[in-house]
């Protein structure tokens, strides 16, 4: 089977998949995530149906549905579920950490150093720079999202098909 999402075999299951390479996914994906809810879903989606094909897509859609209805942050919600069904227990678990920890220890290091050095004229300027760059990266973002048919404007997704 090709990794490549074009020229797959669309119509074999993917391989199953290791507890270790889910791991390191949601890691990553912990590290990486920003642009609110919308942006995570689609970051996963992308990631999980379209490239990887962790799982399909008719089975993300129905795990965001079950989301939605929940109360609560649909995005961590969805990865601890998919987590979840990929590997039991232990995935959810791995999945719904590491959707939270890496950011939660990247705003501890930045709020550590703009209180220890935020004085400090390089340092100032440094964390001052960060504003306009993530702007421009989730304007980016937005912006590949709207010329791409993100899964927020497709026709499958659950939300436009509850609004029909």
């Amino acid at each position: 089977m090709s990794a490549d999402p074009k020229t797959a075999d669309l119509s074999q299951p993917p391989a199953a998949v290791s507890f270790g390479g889910a791991f390191s996914y949601w890691l990553k994906l912990g590290f990486i995530s920003f642009g609110g809810p919308a942006g995570q879903i689609s970051m996963m989606h992308q990631e999980l149906v379209e490239r990887r094909r962790w799982i399909s897509e008719h089975r993300f859609l129905h795990a965001l549905n079950s989301c939605m209805l929940l109360p609560g942050p649909e995005a961590q919600q969805l990865a601890t579920y998919i987590g979840w069904l990929m590997h039991g227990l232990k995935g959810g678990i791995a999945a719904g950490v590491l959707f939270v920890l890496p950011s939660l220890f990247i705003l501890i290091a930045l709020t550590w150093i703009y209180l220890a050095f935020g004085n400090v004229p390089v340092v100032a300027g440094i964390l001052y720079g960060i504003k306009p760059a993530v702007t421009a990266i989730l304007k980016t973002r937005e912006s590949q999202k709207t010329r791409s048919g993100d899964i927020r404007q497709s026709r499958h997704h659950p939300r436009r098909r509850m609004i029909q």
